[in-house]
């Protein structure tokens, strides 16, 4: 394997994102693996895809499929990153992840600094997409006093009071939740509680309403501080879904029972079919000593990508990452180190294979 060698990529967790991002690599013209811990039958549906069942991630079982691959891509819940990063250094191949998680970047940070290969964390839709968004709209501003990244996965049809379903990992949504929140606020660097700063925002022609969560900005905090007077990310969800949830962990204590929490929520809203994934992000600043503002806002639905029919929240974060490992592959991006979100272009992402399903 050389230093820019990027051909067989292994696939670690195939469930919907997992499987999508093999066949969405595949596609791309990668020899892909797929790993998971259960036992998968294989089919024509899988196309050219190689299949690996029944593999233990946390086990030195890994390592031997690691060594027979360029790359790995983890798609498994975020607290067994930093096993695998640490698998995907030691095999000394490129990594890319999904996670939100904050110590878990910080650590693959850590292990970047003495790999050489890329370490790209945080490549999903937020953080992710919406992070190369924002930094391609601060690019055009002299002077950018604020950007607003607001992104929502929620169900089209939303029934009951917390009017949402769990089509993403119940585990990244508590974390999400529960987490503290890094923003930048009149030039200050600081650290706000989750589930705050409650505002109303339309997409569409739909009312929501947004706030702070955890891990979306990814190390925009880090990059831009200086640079932009105030940065933060919010989700959005239906109206009255913030004041419930706080009830939920905060004076239910479900906050101090993560794991029981996940399992009490998806109980009640299990995944849906018919999602809808909105995204805002605005950013507002001077050129040539004028005020003016750059939106991007979007409403993505479910369609077929890779030939699979995928809900939105399933293709908008397989794209986003498969996009990334693209750009690497084609020297689009460096070979080697850590790759933040932000330093992707934004224009050379869409005119990927993969990147420009976001087009449509």
């Amino acid at each position: 394997m050389t230093a820019s060698s990027l051909e067989r990529i292994a696939v670690l967790g195939l469930g919907k994102v997992g499987m999508l991002a093999a066949h969405l690599l595949a596609d791309a013209g990668f020899d892909v693996v797929g790993i998971d811990q259960r036992e998968i039958a294989g089919g024509p549906e899988l196309g050219s895809i190689e299949i690996a069942g029944g593999v233990d991630v946390a086990s030195d079982a890994l390592d031997r499929h690691l060594a027979d691959v360029d790359a790995v891509l983890s798609c498994l819940p975020y607290h067994l990153n930093t096993a695998v990063a640490e698998r995907a250094h030691r095999a000394q191949i490129h990594y890319f992840d999904l996670t939100e998680d904050v110590p878990t970047t910080d650590r693959i940070r850590e292990l970047a600094a003495t790999s050489p290969r890329v370490m790209a964390p945080q490549c999903g839709l937020a953080p992710g997409f919406v992070g190369i968004v924002a930094a391609g709209q601060i690019a055009t501003f002299d002077r950018c006093r604020s950007v607003r990244m607001r992104v929502g996965a929620l169900p089209q049809h939303p029934t009951g009071l917390l009017a949402y379903a769990f089509n993403w990992s119940p585990e990244g949504v508590v974390n999400e939740y529960l987490n503290d929140c890094e923003v930048i606020e009149d030039g200050e660097r600081k650290w706000v509680s989750p589930m705050e700063w409650h505002e109303t925002i339309h997409v569409s022609g739909t009312r929501l309403e947004a706030f702070t969560t955890s891990g979306g900005l990814g190390t925009m905090c880090e990059t831009y501080h200086g640079v932009v007077e105030n940065l933060d990310y919010k989700t959005m969800r239906s109206r009255g879904h913030m004041d419930l949830m706080n009830f939920f962990f905060h004076e239910l204590l479900m906050r101090e029972r993560r794991e029981d929490a996940g399992r009490i929520l998806t109980n009640a809203k299990p995944p849906v079919d018919d999602d809808v994934v909105y995204v805002h992000v605005a950013a507002e600043g001077e050129r040539d000593g004028r005020l003016g503002r750059a939106e991007f806002v979007r409403s993505y639905l479910p369609k077929v990508v890779g030939g699979i029919r995928s809900t939105a929240i399933a293709w908008t974060t397989a794209s986003s990452v498969v996009a990334v490992i693209e750009m690497v592959r084609d020297g689009a991006l460096p070979s080697s180190g850590f790759i933040k979100q932000e330093d992707v272009d934004l224009e050379a992402f869409l005119a990927t294979t993969t990147g420009s399903h976001f087009l449509d």
